[in-house]
């Protein structure tokens, strides 16, 4: 990781930045340009508060860490106060929103009596705080307290979980924080919506060697963080099935000198500007991975969504050889950069008993000829209990990635075995796609080689859900994915409105048109981005594989046109010198105005464009495809039909 014009000041002082009573002292960390501001309360606890344009966001609200034997602060001794202004450029290995990323903030770290401290972060773009210990030896954790009070009856858009035990794959409820209850569980990130503010979104990043940070209701106009306890003993019903029967009255034994994870507060004035929040990575702890060269982006063909059914051929379709090199010639002739072996390829319970009919040795043979790589799928369990076999293994084959899969929870073990995967994956130089998994929290920084991760309803939901929906798709962009990559699994070839739209397992369909399906290869990040449906239907539509081999997955810029939450988005990304848009709307018929005005002066492109058809409100397969010459003055309004979208890709005419 670069850093470029790093400008920093630090200032150690005792007992200042107070003011108030002398049973209370007040701490005060503005943003970088003073819209924001935090607002430390310390008496015989510390609470935080908000402000943005002197308005109060966030109400003073209770933070604490509950060891077995102190709880850090309860009674807190303010020994020293530390604050400092940081102002640099970050370059990141996998540039997901922008090749460069600016790094500017003020920072508040107060250290008290009993070896803790709490350090206070204020950005543009939102705040965040964390605990640190400097204690001897291990201590254990038995709980965090953040009681979030807010001014009023927020709404939000509720992740709801039934437990601890998930993959925090969720719909969202559009609820009032008033309506929650001790018994709502929701996974992170929340992003909440005052009638009279910005709009807020609460999430975490940096969790190392600790529980993930999960909300519950609290009744009233608070919300109460919570983390899942550690496990204590679990049944074993498959491969990946292992219900967890007891757990531990603490959520973590950890290292008693170390820094915890950041709980941060994005807020936006505009919808728009939590598209281009960068917090969660910008918190997160630095690349570990000295080699990243080997690191390579990229598409997917993938097999699992379209059950393998490809047709018009000579052979018989499933795991096998033949199938898997129909694959990858189709990978080959669009420049596709990998293709995926999902579950099937191996014995269940053993990664190294290759299926009989698939020749993986061949097959990869046969993909580095074509210049295709190769990526398996396996069961979190298995590589675990194999962990040496099974990567030994990867490194002879010559693999690119693994897609790991089924973790299904974020107590402190499993968050440990998250980095333990990331760093032998890197080691042996593979990517890594978790499915199965929790919310992203700045590993993606940690190991660069971790290139997107589900913990979010996707496409796979069209297989067996009425509620994968084309306003879920427009709630994702806004809070899922601030956490980082998701991967959605977009480019289904079969689309349909909802009066049409039925779950089919093995030949399944999209919910919303066409339009709306390509827009998510330029609205949705990940790094690694597979295209879900049959090669046999990709290359029947030529005309969208011309936009699908282009479309890139990582990018030099991002610029959101217009967007709002759960119903519209429009935007622009560049790579290299083509820029790309996407754009999506809910169930809404809407028209949005594509400005190219952020073109450069004097330069044309060649604009091709994919809109709606005229009919697509009675069938969502139906599109149009123009080419333009183009300029910085093109401006048009674009016309979305109910689960519409909007595509383009610009090229610069030399």
């Amino acid at each position: 990781m670069k850093k470029i014009l790093k400008v920093a000041l630090l200032l150690v002082c005792s007992l200042s930045f107070m003011n108030g009573s002398a049973k209370e002292k007040i701490y005060r960390v503005s943003s970088p340009d003073n819209t924001t501001e935090m607002i430390i309360h310390i008496s015989n606890k510390v609470q935080i508060a908000v402000k943005q344009d002197g308005q109060q966001i966030i109400s003073p609200s209770d933070l604490a860490l509950t060891l077995n034997n102190q709880v850090l602060g309860q009674n807190p001794k303010v020994v020293n106060v530390e604050k400092k202004s940081i102002h640099e450029t970050i370059v990141p290995v996998v540039k997901i929103k922008e090749a460069k990323v600016l790094d500017n903030y003020k920072e508040l770290k107060i250290s008290f009596e009993g070896n803790y401290a709490m350090s206070f972060r204020a950005y543009n773009e939102g705040v965040a705080y964390r605990f640190e210990t400097m204690k001897d030896g291990e201590i254990t954790v038995v709980s965090e307290t953040g009681n979030y009070t807010f001014p009023e009856n927020y709404m939000c858009w509720w992740g709801r979980e039934r437990s601890f035990q998930s993959h925090n794959q969720v719909y969202y409820d559009y609820t009032s924080i008033q309506q929650l209850g001790k018994d709502d569980l929701a996974s992170l990130p929340l992003i909440l919506n005052p009638a009279n503010g910005p709009k807020i979104v609460i999430a975490e990043t940096d969790l190392v060697d600790y529980p993930g940070w999960w909300v519950r209701g609290a009744q009233g106009l608070s919300l109460s963080g919570t983390s899942a306890q550690a496990v204590k003993s679990f049944d074993k019903l498959s491969d990946r099935e292992l219900p967890i029967t007891k757990r531990e009255s603490y959520v973590a034994k950890t290292k008693g000198t170390r820094t915890f994870p950041w709980r941060i507060f994005a807020i936006a004035r505009n919808d728009a500007d939590l598209l281009t929040n960068q917090l969660t990575f910008l918190l997160a702890s630095e690349n570990k991975v000295d080699d990243t060269s080997w690191i390579r982006p990229g598409k997917v063909a993938w097999d699992w969504w379209n059950a393998n059914n490809v047709y018009g051929v000579d052979f018989k379709a499933g795991f096998n050889t033949e199938t898997y090199k129909y694959y990858i010639d189709f990978a080959a002739k669009y420049g596709i950069e990998n293709i995926m072996l999902d579950e099937g390829w191996y014995e269940l319970g053993d990664i190294t008993a290759v299926k009989a009919d698939l020749n993986l040795k061949e097959l990869i043979q046969y993909a580095d000829e074509k210049g295709v790589g190769v990526m398996l799928w396996c069961v979190w369990k298995t590589l675990d209990d194999q962990i040496d076999e099974a990567f030994d293994l990867f490194k002879k084959l010559g693999i690119k990635g693994i897609k790991v899969d089924f973790m299904n929870r974020d107590d402190q073990w499993m968050v440990n075995y998250f980095h333990r995967i990331a760093a032998k994956a890197a080691e042996y130089e593979l990517m890594v796609d978790f499915h199965g998994s929790y919310k992203p929290c700045g590993l993606r920084r940690m190991y660069p080689n971790v290139m997107t991760r589900e913990g979010v309803n996707g496409g796979e939901q069209f297989k067996w859900s009425l509620r994968q929906t084309p306003e879920h798709d427009l709630i994702l962009p806004f809070g899922r994915m601030l956490a980082g990559p998701m991967d959605y699994t977009p480019g289904a070839m079969t689309n349909a409105q909802a009066k049409d739209f039925k779950p089919i397992f093995d030949t399944p369909m999209s919910n919303g048109t066409r339009c709306h399906q390509l827009a998510m290869f330029v609205v949705y990040e990940s790094p690694i981005q597979m295209l879900c449906d049959s090669p046999t239907r990709y290359y029947r539509e030529s005309a969208c594989m011309s936009f699908l081999s282009d479309v890139p997955t990582v990018w030099d810029k991002t610029i959101v046109l217009d967007a709002k939450v759960s119903d519209y988005v429009l935007m622009a990304r560049q790579n290299g010198e083509k820029w790309y848009v996407g754009g999506m709307t809910d169930w809404e018929e809407r028209e949005l105005k594509l400005d190219l005005s952020f073109l450069p002066v004097g330069q044309k492109y060649k604009m091709i464009i994919y809109t709606d058809g005229i009919n697509a409100d009675r069938d969502g397969n139906d599109f149009k495809m123009e080419e333009l010459v183009v300029d910085r003055s093109y401006q048009k309004k674009i016309k979305l039909y109910p689960g519409g979208g909007i595509a383009a890709m610009l090229h610069p005419i030399k």
